[in-house]
């Protein structure tokens, strides 16, 4: 008879598994609390509009500004964390909408701001700032607002956009719902056998597994999940793109993909050139699948054997061991660092690593201006694992010394800064389990983790950027989309990265 293994529900799961959100509010009833305190901050911002003729006036709002935008920080992040590991609990699902509708409130209170300077002059803002000693901060701040002067619209216009944040946002909290609370995966079964559960949370482990029964039924349990939804999931994937370019062309920018750069200050050409470098060497790639198929002994190689372990002896890593080799590993950053991190994994509970029901998949650093970092992932004792919390750690520990010493304007960063940060601790712990761990086996298992990280960011990552610069292309030009078209562009992206060999 099959034995079956099912992840427990979000309540049945050890707390010290989980993250600690009530250290931002310790309970609903707070939360709720800071709602209020948040929608009485609204008003306040109704004075200034037509005002902020003198630096002490600028100063005023700053200071207002900066208190709700902390306040808020800490009200969404209570609220989409608790959402982000149990969507199937529908409390959490109603306050990440208050969140949300909140946030849009706030922005469409301050919209008034960016345009009000342009008005000013930021010429004469910058004397203010030179002048003024409480304003000499904002000066990187005039820099950057006066590389996007182009694209900042009147101040009644930037009210709408700010207005459309929120019911905008339904595409994806549809997908999400859809993905991380609704979708019923089949069971995978193993070659002996054995019921699977096929979950979100779950899907990594099972991939990685050993036998190729597991990984086979897994693949295609999952891939079928989404294809059963698949006119649901495109429509709401074409409904965001159709956003993106709306607002592209409210704010007078060329394209999507020129709005995506120029607001991060990174040419057009970095990308093209990266999409051109991937696609000459796409013939590294077909070689390493066709090695990895001769070595495992298939007669053909698939999707799901991506990352079939080369070795029978695949080294378990349980959490305290892994967060232990991490600190080891970042050691040349300082012993203060290593505190951080040792202090935020076991004792402060920044990680929740646990699985269970209803959890989002994949993994994210998150936090805000007076919150610890929060890690979310599923932990699952493998090396993959180890590398997975190494790189959330090297957003939680960017964040953690972004916030601590640069003003709250300046606390947050790019998406193209961040994955720097996050490599680069990933890199340097990879880089040090390599000298100190030399059982073949365990050398083999890091040569695995390595190339399945290359493999998501130098093979998946331009894959789909090719895929986005297409479909956003195709809105702007007015051509059509639909889930037959967007699957088959997918495939054929997939057909030309993976060449003959998958």
């Amino acid at each position: 008879m099959s034995k079956s293994k099912f992840l427990p529900s979000r309540s049945e799961v050890p707390i010290e598994e989980t993250w600690d959100l009530e250290s931002i509010f310790p309970t609903p009833a707070d939360w709720e609390k800071a709602g209020k305190e948040l929608a009485e901050y609204l008003p306040r911002f109704a004075s200034y509009p037509g005002n902020l003729k003198n630096p002490a006036m600028l100063l005023e709002y700053l200071q207002l500004a900066e208190e709700a935008g902390i306040l808020a920080g800490k009200y969404m992040n209570y609220a989409s964390n608790y959402y982000a590991v149990d969507s199937t609990n529908q409390e959490s699902a109603a306050r990440v909408g208050q969140a949300r509708s909140m946030g849009a409130r706030l922005a469409t209170a301050t919209s008034f701001f960016e345009p009000e300077l342009m008005t000013l002059g930021l010429d004469v803002v910058e004397e203010w700032v030179n002048t003024k000693p409480e304003l000499s901060y904002l000066k990187h701040a005039l820099d950057k607002l006066s590389r996007k002067k182009a694209y900042v619209r009147s101040g009644e216009v930037e009210e709408v956009l700010a207005m459309t944040m929120d019911p905008f946002n339904g595409p994806r909290s549809v997908a999400s719902a859809l993905k991380n609370a609704d979708m019923v995966f089949k069971p995978a079964f193993s070659s002996a056998g054995e019921e699977l559960e096929v979950r979100q949370s779950s899907l990594s482990s099972l991939i990685n597994n050993p036998d190729r029964e597991t990984r086979r039924t897994a693949w295609e349990s999952y891939s079928d999940g989404y294809l059963a939804f698949k006119n649901t999931l495109s429509a709401s994937y074409i409904s965001s793109v159709k956003q993106d370019v709306f607002k592209v062309r409210v704010r007078n920018y060329k394209s999507s993909l020129h709005a995506n750069m120029e607001t991060d200050g990174i040419p057009i050409e970095v990308y093209h050139t990266l999409l051109e470098v991937f696609r000459k060497n796409l013939s590294v790639w077909h070689r390493y699948w066709r090695l990895r198929r001769e070595i495992l002994d298939y007669e053909k190689f698939h999707v799901y054997d991506i990352k079939a372990p080369l070795s029978n002896a695949n080294p378990v890593v349980p959490f305290k061991q892994a967060v232990e080799w991490i600190c080891e590993g970042v050691s040349p950053l300082g012993e203060e660092v290593v505190e951080v991190i040792r202090r935020g994994c076991l004792e402060e509970r920044w990680v929740d690593r646990v699985r269970n029901k209803g959890k989002s998949s994949g993994a994210f650093s998150s936090g805000s201006h007076g919150t610890n970092p929060f890690i979310m992932m599923s932990y699952n004792d493998s090396i993959f694992s180890l590398s997975t919390l190494a790189h959330e750690l090297g957003h939680s520990i960017h964040s953690y010394y972004s916030r601590l010493n640069q003003p709250y304007i300046y606390g947050s960063y790019t998406l193209f800064e961040a994955e720097v940060a996050s490599n680069f601790i990933q890199a340097i712990v990879r880089d040090y389990m390599f000298k100190t761990q030399l059982d073949r086996d365990f050398q083999i298992a890091l040569i695995e983790e390595a190339m399945s990280n290359f493999h998501r960011y130098y093979f998946i990552m331009p894959t789909l950027a090719i895929f986005e610069l297409e479909t956003h292309t195709r809105v702007e030009e007015g051509k059509p989309l639909s889930a037959e078209i967007l699957n088959g562009l997918m495939a054929d992206l997939f057909k030309e990265g993976y060449g003959n060999e998958v």
